[in-house]
Formats: C-alpha cells, structure tokens, sequence
C-alpha cells in the first residue's frame, strides 16, 4: 500500500478509505507480534514525527494566504504513515526484510505492467471510462488502465500503441517504481538477469523521457559492475542500448522541438517560476495549499537575464509564462511552499536514509530526479525515506548522549 498511496489509481479513486484502512493496517501490526517497542526507535520515531508536524505548523502560521486545513491534514497523515511504516520494520522486522518486500512488491507492479501493456491491443474496444473529482481513466474490468486523454495514444516508426501507466495516474510515476526495480535487481537482490531485461523493455513501454534517461544511467553503472566477472553479457546489453537510444532520442526530438513540445516547456516552466517565487519567500514559503499556489503562479511574472542567457546558450527557450496549473515538479515545489531552509533540511534527510545502503548514491540520485519530474516528494512512499533520515539522525544523537553520560 505504501507503493499505490504514491500515486496509484486505487489511491486517486478512493482516497480517504484507502488511507483509513492503510492506518489501521499498520496500527494492527504492532499487536501480533507481542514485542516492546524498543526506546531508542521509539523516541527517534517521535521526534521525527514532531519536528515534521512544527515544520509544517509554522509554515501554515507563515503562510502568505489562507491556507486549508484539509491539505495540512493530508500531509500531517502522509507523515504519520511513513513514520508508522518505518517505525514497524525497524523494531519488529529485520532491516533486510523491508528490502525484500520492497523488491516483491515492485516485481508485482513490473509484471502487472508488461501484461497491461500487451492486453491493450486486444481489449481496446472494450475499455470503460471512470472518473473522480481529479482524475479520469479508462478501463479494462478494473484490472488494466489506460489514461483517456489524447497523448497516451502514440505512434512509433508506424506501431500504434498506449503509452504505459500500470497501476498509477501517470506514465512518469511508473517508471519511477520500475527503475527501483531494476536498481534493486540490479545491484541489491542480483537474481535474474532476465528479470532485468524484461524490466527494461516494460520501462521503454512508459515512452517517459525521464524514464529512459534513468535506465540508460543504471545500464552504465551495470556493465561496469559486471564487465570483469561475465564478459559474455557485454554484447548483449550493447546490442539492447542500441533500440533503447533510438527511442530515447526520438523521445527528446518530439519533446523538446515537435509535437509533443508542451511537455518539456511546462517541466521547464514548473523547474524555473517555482524558484523565483520562493526568492521572494525564501524562509517559509507561501504555504502548502496546492490551490492557493496555483492563484499565485497564474499571476507571478519574472524574468531574469541570467536564465535567459543560459537559455541561449543551450538553444532552448521557455515559451509559457504563466500558468494556473500545479507543479510537476516536487522539489520545485516544496521550495516555494515552505522556503529553503525546509526545503534543503527534507532534501539532505533523503541523503542521510538508511533503508538503500549499497549504491546509496545512485538510489537517491534515481529518487531525486523522479520527484523533479513528478509530483511526488509529499508522498508517502517518499516521504518515508525522508522519515527515514531524520530517524537515523535523532537514534545518532540519543546514543551521542548516552556515550557522553
């Protein structure tokens, strides 16, 4: 559940019981298994959990305008979840177990996915269309979806197909999710390679940009893992990047100078206005309410010849001005809702986690540019490995303590 709250549709279509039952879920793990909460998990935990929540109260104080306590609710709720979440597998659970369930789950997603994928060209003509106050799909019997809007319909070198979204809202979300896969399988679990092949061909099927750019990355740093040990394999991965960059460069052709340039120039918008609005409110933002920052963007105007220049350097040049539609980027995002200093402390917990220790750098490097491209950060699959840091931090300085008394 911790995977669909980040943007799976079951989450889009029934928000309020899936967290319901997602809580009470993880409030009913702590009782079968009979063992005290241990000290120190439990303190860190709650510390965690109260800096997160004054973080947030103050930037509600400081809020430039009216904010709603609905959304403030929300996100006190996203963090109590990822602390609970956190809070079981660290005191009733081997750390290695949350890796492996990690891995399961995401395998599930990954084969639900190829098969979504595939079943499109049979049951096309027998799709139903569902919608909820924020979102509409079209479905298959409730077990394949497919976005409704226009741009999922795609055609490549004369193949009609539907970009890829599996179980979320959004093809950048699943590809997200399908790299940690293959990061995991990767460099984690280290089972089946042609799990890793599968994976791979499943991520070209999301037609994500970001996606690609991301598993051409982890492809690198593979075949310099595996060079020494299986040379055999070389060859064939070699072979597997060549169709792969071919599409990615298609990709950024249609994005970045044809048709499908629309979507490059509003992540391109959401990278830039959402920093200039925070320079304006550089401590505390201007408040988490996500309809509130929409008013606000759609009558901020800037302009800065810094950009501008860098923008003729590199031959691409923003061509929207204003919007009154939420930022696809998180980071962006948060900066301007709540400042910097809040901003760089959330940022610098998701280097300091400790679930993905191997290739920690690489993970968080993967993490970092899914939450750039989608709006993620403020949720909980997410936000737990944020919680993630700041536990590991309060456990380091409680046992500082104890050392020095």
């Amino acid at each position: 559940m911790l995977v669909l709250s980040t943007g799976g549709l079951l989450f889009v279509f029934n928000r309020n019981i899936c967290y319901g039952v997602f809580i009470a879920f993880l409030l009913i793990a702590f009782i079968p298994f009979g063992k005290q909460l241990n000290k120190n998990i439990f303190n860190a935990s709650f510390l965690a959990l109260s800096t997160v929540v004054i973080l947030f109260i103050i930037n509600y104080i400081f809020a430039i305008t009216e904010q709603s306590n609905n959304k403030y609710v929300y996100y006190v709720m996203v963090v109590i979840i990822s602390v609970l979440t956190l809070t079981h597998f660290l005191n009733n659970r081997h750390e290695h177990i949350l890796v492996d369930r990690l891995h399961f789950v995401l395998k599930l997603v990954m084969i639900h996915s190829l098969f979504n994928f595939v079943a499109y060209f049979f049951i096309k003509g027998e799709l139903i269309n569902i919608t909820s106050t924020y979102h509409e799909s079209n479905t298959f019997k409730y077990l394949f979806f497919y976005s409704s809007k226009e741009y999922g319909l795609l055609s490549l070198y004369g193949i009609e197909f539907h970009r890829n979204s599996g179980l979320f809202w959004e093809s950048g979300i699943l590809q997200a999710f399908l790299n940690m896969f293959f990061f995991l399988e990767a460099f984690i679990i280290r089972k089946n390679k042609l799990l890793l092949g599968i994976t791979a061909i499943v991520l070209l099927t999301t037609y994500s940009t970001t996606g690609i750019a991301l598993l051409l990355i982890q492809v690198g740093f593979y075949i310099v893992q595996e060079i020494r040990t299986n040379k055999i394999l070389i060859p064939i991965v070699l072979l597997f990047l060549l169709p792969t960059y071919i599409v990615f460069s298609v990709n950024i052709e249609e994005k970045v100078y044809g048709e499908k340039e629309s979507s490059f120039q509003k992540r391109l918008f959401d990278l830039t206005q959402p920093f200039f609005i925070a320079l304006e409110n550089p401590l505390t933002g201007i408040g988490l309410d996500i309809e509130q920052f929409q008013k606000i963007r759609e009558e901020f105007y800037f302009s800065s010849t810094i950009l501008q220049e860098l923008q003729d350097k590199i031959g691409v040049q923003s061509k929207i001005e204003v919007t009154s539609k939420g930022s696809s980027n998180s980071v962006m995002f948060l900066l301007a809702a709540m400042g910097f200093p809040t901003t760089l402390l959330f940022l610098s917990m998701l280097f300091k986690q400790k679930v993905i220790i191997h290739k920690k750098r690489l993970w968080v490097f993967i993490m970092l540019i899914s939450i750039i491209s989608e709006p993620l950060l403020l949720r909980p699959f997410f936000f737990f490995f944020i919680c993630s840091g700041f536990i590991n931090l309060f456990c380091k300085i409680t046992m500082h303590k104890r050392e020095l008394s």
